[in-house]
């Protein structure tokens, strides 16, 4: 299997389009898209993500305002409210909730890129390429 790590953080960066992200994260069983949701909702708040990212995140997702999971972005203290969504079960629900995740993801870690990185950084992350999709896939 593909380095999830490095799947997530393409996605983020938008050098994975996003159908063939949707497209793996159906492949994975249910334990393995909860485990990954978790590992998403780790790297949100590790790119400090903000309540502010939330909005722009539901706008990325192209969800509406009442689905579940954009529904929880926008409530209480972001750090439980992404745990909540990681933990939503329904399989509608964590498709929802992958697609918001990476896209809270990418909004706080441009941000995170912008101020703190800009002048290049020990972020392995950080320096993938469009080359490292044929090495993922």
């Amino acid at each position: 299997m593909a380095d999830p790590y490095i799947i997530l953080n393409e996605l983020a960066q938008e050098l994975r389009p996003m159908p063939q992200g949707i497209e793996w994260f159906e492949s994975l069983s249910a334990e393995e898209q909860s485990n990954t949701l978790r590992l998403l909702s780790h790297f949100c708040i590790q790119a400090r993500a903000t309540a502010e990212d939330g909005p722009e995140g539901i706008r990325r997702a192209g969800l509406r305002a009442t689905h579940t999971p954009a529904v929880l972005i926008t409530r209480g203290r972001i750090d439980q409210q992404l745990g909540k969504i990681a933990s939503l079960p329904p399989h509608d629900e964590r498709l929802k909730s992958f697609r918001l995740l990476i896209a809270v993801l990418a909004v706080a870690d441009r941000r995170r890129r912008e101020r703190f990185c800009s002048d290049g950084c020990g972020h392995a992350w950080h320096r993938l390429a469009v080359g490292t999709l044929e090495a993922s896939a």
